[in-house]
């Protein structure tokens, strides 16, 4: 082995394996090894996909990220990767394999694949010439390093708009600036998986993107915070799977509770990290042109809005003032007044809660109507679009489920555990006497067997006979499924059930497992229940 070759790895270079360029590492060590001949290099994998711990036979050579993460390799089987230029020729001109054509095309108009033609090596330059009007480049997993020459990106792809450097060798902030120097028309950069410096000193050349993708970069928000300086267009910030829990400015930053700057920040992606307290988040309620928040995947517990801003803040208005769209998917909220809070948002009508426990029936949690109900202004729910029919029916589906279960004449605890009860009774017209009436009914009903008819409607049962039974109204709809898989020996079909109403377009979903028959307010002569299979 060369002087040349032992020597061309340095501590905290990232590398790449050769024989798979999506398999990257931090060099943690150059040297020897006891009882191995020659130079070894010992690598941090990101993956985690190693042999030990930087430990080998009782003797350190280097500490890792993992308990398994690390690997001595000889310098052949690693690459310390090429430069943009390098990366550019071998994506778009030089011959390929076949797995790497299948991977090269775009959509065209009508949403079909277009192959993008390929040029043998022999007209490189022919096919350089022409990327003047490129716009969109993708070198995600090829080994960037590096810019490579100076001035030689801008005059391969002077108008290029869209740049994605997924998962390269990046890891100096001035490396990135001096690629970004030599493309003005830049607009979108995606850094995924590249674990970038902390030292975000002396970036100048970011000034006209305004989508930046910085997702599982080892990026704290210290380096957010003065890199921001950077982006006075920046309308898009993706900063998802980076361990982020604090959102704290640089020491030397003056304190100050609120985020400041990114005067056009529309969305910011925080997904998948560890925040845990609704503090951190109140700290971008001031950022006037957000618009979209995402928190899914983080361990979060409670949301709130505040009531009263300190005096003692300069806060130039109201909190969250333009944020129109809220997902908080896969977090840990737990609590009613959590939900009611979200009613306090200005603008806000888009929100996911789905997979908290607050909306698992098991938990504790409720199920998609109440969330409705309680929820004033939201027309799109988990993804999925609330009706004006569908919200009318959970209102008062959910008004005549708090008066059959709590007593009327107590309004204070009515109005703490059920805050729209009243106001939307009034909107309804909902009449004490008749529900209590029904109740009574209800109630009288609960203690006796109710008349149940089981119609099949689904694509490969509804060859089946329908069904009348009479069943205890304390049935559940989690039970009344097993009883249709016996009653109509179904043996791999998951049955959901509907209740037909008459007077209604379209059958109810029963969703809520614990739901009971005599919670569905069924006629003192029974209903009907419609049995469909799960697609």
């Amino acid at each position: 082995m060369s002087l040349s070759e032992e020597s061309k790895f340095e501590i905290g270079q990232r590398v790449h394996s050769v024989s798979d360029s999506r398999r990257i590492g931090t060099v943690m060590y150059v040297g020897p090894v006891d009882g191995y001949s020659g130079t070894w290099v010992g690598v941090d994998w990101d993956n985690g996909n190693g042999k030990h711990d930087g430990t080998v036979k009782g003797v350190r050579y280097f500490r890792t990220s993992a308990e398994q993460s690390g690997s001595l390799v000889r310098s052949h089987t690693i690459s310390k990767g090429v430069s943009f230029i390098d990366a550019l020729a071998r994506r778009y001109t030089c011959e390929t394999t076949k797995e790497e054509e299948d991977e090269m095309y775009v959509y065209s108009m009508r949403k079909k694949r277009v192959a993008i033609q390929l040029l043998g090596k022999d007209k490189v330059q022919e096919k350089f010439s022409r990327f003047e009007e490129l716009e969109h480049a993708s070198l995600a997993y090829l080994g960037v390093s590096s810019p490579g020459p100076q001035h030689a990106i801008h005059g391969v792809i002077p108008n290029l708009k869209n740049l994605d450097l997924t998962g390269n060798l990046l890891s100096q902030w001035k490396d990135v600036n001096s690629i970004c120097e030599e493309l003005p028309a830049l607009e979108v950069l995606d850094l995924t998986n590249n674990r970038m410096s902390h030292d975000v000193s002396g970036i100048s050349s970011l000034r006209n993107i305004r989508i930046l993708v910085l997702n599982n970069c080892s990026i704290t928000w210290k380096q957010v915070d003065v890199l921001k300086h950077s982006l006075p267009a920046l309308e898009e910030l993706h900063l998802m799977s980076n361990g982020l829990m604090r959102i704290e400015a640089e020491p030397h930053v003056a304190s100050c509770s609120y985020v400041e700057g990114f005067e056009h920040l529309r969305i910011l992606n925080l997904e998948d990290n560890l925040i845990g307290l609704w503090d951190e988040i109140m700290k971008f309620s001031q950022l006037k042109s957000l618009e979209q928040l995402r928190l899914s995947k983080n361990n979060l517990k409670s949301i709130s809005y505040p009531a009263v801003r300190p005096h003692h803040d300069s806060v130039p208005g109201e909190p969250f003032k333009n944020l129109c769209c809220l997902l908080l998917g896969g977090n840990k909220i737990e609590d009613l007044s959590s939900v009611d809070s979200l009613n306090h948002f200005p603008n806000l009508r888009d929100v996911r809660l789905s997979d908290n426990p607050i909306v698992d029936p098991a938990k504790g949690g409720i199920q998609r109507f109440a969330l409705i109900a309680r929820l004033t202004n939201v027309t799109m729910l988990n993804g999925s679009e609330v009706s004006a029919k569908e919200r009318k029916d959970a209102e008062i589906r959910y008004v005549h489920l708090v008066m059959a279960n709590m007593q009327l004449d107590k309004q204070e605890e009515i109005r703490e555990k059920h805050p729209r009860f009243f106001e939307l009774k009034k909107l309804h017209g909902i009449d004490d006497e008749k529900q209590s009436s029904a109740t009574a009914g209800s109630q009288k009903m609960a203690s006796g067997l109710m008349s149940i008819t089981l119609k099949c409607i689904g694509a490969s049962i509804n060859e089946k006979p329908p069904l009348t039974k009479k069943l205890p109204a304390t049935t559940t709809v989690g039970k009344l499924m097993v009883l249709c898989i016996s009653f109509f020996k179904l043996k791999a079909v998951k049955p959901r059930l509907f209740l037909q109403e008459e007077g209604r377009a379209t059958p109810l979903l029963l969703d809520d497992d614990m739901e009971s028959l005599a919670d569905l307010r069924l006629p003192s002569n029974g209903g009907t229940i419609l049995v469909d299979e799960e697609v």
